[in-house]
Order: C-alpha cells, then sequence, then structure tokens
C-alpha cells in the first residue's frame, strides 16, 4: 500500500487549525494542493490515487467541509457549475472563468481604483470579502474558437 505523502506543512497546518491530523485529511490537503480549482469528483480521484484507494466520497466531502469551514481550503462554485475547492486562502482573490471549457485561474486584486468592491450601501453588514468572477474565454478555447470555419 502506498503511504500518503505527509508533509510538515500540512500537520502544522491541521494542528494550529485544532484539527486532528489524519491520513484522509492529509490526503485531501495533498490533493486539494496539486490540483487548484479541482471539483470534487477530481479531488476523490486524487485521493484515491494516491494512496488512499479505499476511502470513500463522503468521507473526502466531510473532509472538505472541515478544512472550509477551518480555512484551511476555499471553497468556490462560479454561476453555473460544481463547486471547486483550492487551499489559496490568504488572500481575497478572485478567478477567471472559460465560458466554454468551464478552465478556472486565479486573479490577484485590482490594483488602484476599485470603486466595485466598495459596497455603496452595505446595509448594517461588516464585509470583510468581495467576491469577483471574471468571464470570458482562456486562450485554448479562444484558438480552437479561431481555427473553426466561420459559417
Amino acid at each position: 500500500m502506498v503511504e500518503v505523502q505527509e508533509t510538515v506543512d500540512y500537520t502544522e497546518q491541521l494542528r494550529r487549525a485544532a484539527l486532528r491530523v489524519t491520513r484522509p485529511r492529509l490526503a485531501v490537503m495533498q490533493a486539494v494542493d496539486a490540483h487548484p480549482h479541482a471539483d470534487t469528483d477530481t479531488i476523490v480521484s486524487a485521493v484515491r490515487s494516491g494512496g488512499l484507494p479505499d476511502v470513500s466520497r463522503q468521507a473526502v466531502y466531510d473532509v472538505l467541509g472541515a478544512l472550509t469551514e477551518a480555512g484551511l481550503v476555499r471553497r468556490i462554485q462560479p454561476s453555473g457549475s460544481l463547486a471547486r475547492y483550492e487551499s489559496r486562502v490568504g488572500d481575497n482573490h478572485h478567478h477567471v472563468v472559460c465560458r466554454v471549457c468551464g478552465a478556472v485561474e486565479d486573479v490577484d486584486c485590482a490594483i488602484g481604483e476599485t470603486p466595485c468592491l466598495a459596497a455603496s450601501d452595505a446595509h448594517g453588514y461588516e464585509v470583510d470579502e468581495a467576491e469577483v468572477i471574471y468571464w470570458g474565454l482562456c486562450p485554448a478555447c479562444q484558438s480552437h474558437q479561431a481555427s473553426e470555419p466561420q459559417p
């Protein structure tokens, strides 16, 4: 049986979040790091092929929930797509999503004046995060679209 590659970093992150260090948690953290913006099916497959072939889908869902609640992973769900997970949690970055293939990439926050990120009326809420998703066509889909014959 292949052992889950344990790193001090994942172990420390779990301990700092007051979570028990378990093989499924380590494997899920490793899978999320290796597959940014992956959906749950991709993470389940990565965990199973990475050393835990018998892990249940429910166990992975439970781990993702615990890691998200602890702030160790971030769950994003662009409109019309499945939930996806990433390990980049230390900032308020945004995403760009391809309308054709669904590819997702990180976009750092805008620099300079950002009027759309400041709520004109927060209705008494203490706003701590703004989420922006940019939509368009990724380079691969642009190339494919450009090479298709036009009607």
